[in-house]
């Protein structure tokens, strides 16, 4: 495992891709500061200080893309949990894979697969995780509410090279496994810190919003509606 850190950014998976030929597989690149950190759907990541993880995991586990691999994020999401759970905390996850503590996010994740032509050439996997952010810092993300572990915990909040080591061990200590099994691995673990489902919801979609029951998340970790009189099953969205 390589560990490349850098002063400023403007985002690691960005920087991962361009560099991904040279690359090697489960390379780590973390940044002091991100100035262009993308979210799922295309959001902004806003970057609230240097104390906090802006990371990216290089990936290329095989030579050719496994629908399995479609799931690296929520694996991360159930790691990430784990991982603050370590300091006494009760995250939860919004699916797909935001990751929450008392309703407010306190990371988010993005994996990219990166294709040539028809060859597959590997997977960039972004996280940021919100650890020494202030209350002050918070408060410019307008548009949600969101936390970080210094503003949770009771006790001294961790370095953020502290918390990704135990990140990444937790990470790698199943990574294989999951790669084997895919959605299936994690699913317990998963749904026991679902914060959506028996809950009537709406889903952004390109161009709609669903609204209907979370009744389900399937093996493949796709989520199911119950709407009026038929069954909808997601496989991406963004719960409103």
């Amino acid at each position: 495992m390589d560990f490349i850190t850098l002063e400023e950014v403007d985002s690691t998976n960005l920087y991962a891709k361009s560099k991904l030929d040279v690359l090697s597989d489960k390379t780590v690149i973390s940044a002091c500061k991100q100035t262009a950190g993308r979210g799922r759907l295309n959001r902004k990541w806003i970057d609230l200080g240097d104390g906090n993880l802006f990371v990216t995991i290089v990936l290329k586990p095989s030579a050719v893309f496994d629908e399995k691999y479609s799931n690296l994020t929520q694996y991360l999401s159930v790691c990430i949990c784990k991982s603050l759970e370590f300091y006494g905390l009760k995250p939860e996850i919004k699916w797909p894979n935001d990751v929450q503590i008392n309703g407010k996010k306190i990371a988010g994740i993005l994996c990219e697969t990166v294709m040539q032509g028809t060859s597959f050439k590997g997977l960039v996997l972004g996280f940021g995780i919100n650890i020494s952010a202030s209350k002050n810092s918070v408060l410019q993300v307008a548009d949600k509410e969101v936390t970080s572990l210094a503003l949770e915990i009771k006790s001294s909040c961790p370095s953020k090279e502290v918390f990704l080591d135990k990140l990444l061990s937790i990470f790698w200590e199943d990574y294989d496994n999951f790669l084997q099994e895919g959605f299936i691995f994690i699913k317990d673990d998963y749904l026991k810190r679902a914060c959506f489902l028996d809950k009537i919801i709406s889903v952004s979609l390109p161009g709609r919003i669903i609204t209907g029951l979370a009744s389900s998340v399937d093996d493949s970790g796709a989520l199911r509606l119950e709407c009026e009189d038929k069954n909808i099953v997601l496989t991406i969205g963004d719960i409103l």
